[in-house]
């Protein structure tokens, strides 16, 4: 007989977005939480069977921030301060929240700066919110 409680996943929908100075708490999209380490065949004199496959770097992926478009130009202004030539790498998190809005998960993320910015898709006979999309680059993913 099993006792324990069964551990359920958590929403994809429920978390926040930290970045130092920057509000982004209209973010409805997170992409880009990704590793991937490259590796190094090796192979070994008389081994036939396989190769092994030795670590090498680590890559992190850009990180990739969807929201709508309102009045504050935060965003639109921190890579302004890029494209003039003054890098301001900021440190940030994003949380994965539980149904109780608990924090749950966090990947804290370090000296990040925007590299890309997208502004939104324009439809006269549209009526979606109109989205701007930021792309950072940083120097690594912690969970925390």
């Amino acid at each position: 007989m099993i006792t324990g409680e069964k551990p359920y996943p958590y929403t994809s929908f429920r978390f926040s977005v930290e970045i130092e100075g920057i509000t982004v708490a209209q973010v409805s999209e997170v992409t880009g939480l990704s590793l991937e380490t490259e590796t190094e065949p090796y192979e070994e004199g008389g081994v036939n069977d396989f190769v092994y496959q030795l670590p090498k770097r680590t890559k992190y992926q850009h990180i990739t921030l969807k929201r709508g478009i309102t009045d504050k130009e935060d965003m639109w202004n921190w890579y302004q301060d890029v494209v003039s030539g003054i890098f301001r790498r900021k440190d940030g998190a994003i949380v994965l929240k539980s149904v109780d809005d608990e924090d749950k998960w966090r990947w804290n993320f370090v000296k990040a700066y925007p590299v890309k910015w997208t502004g939104p898709e324009l439809k006269a006979d549209s009526n979606t919110v109109a989205f701007e999309t930021i792309e950072l680059a940083h120097h690594g993913i912690k969970k925390g």
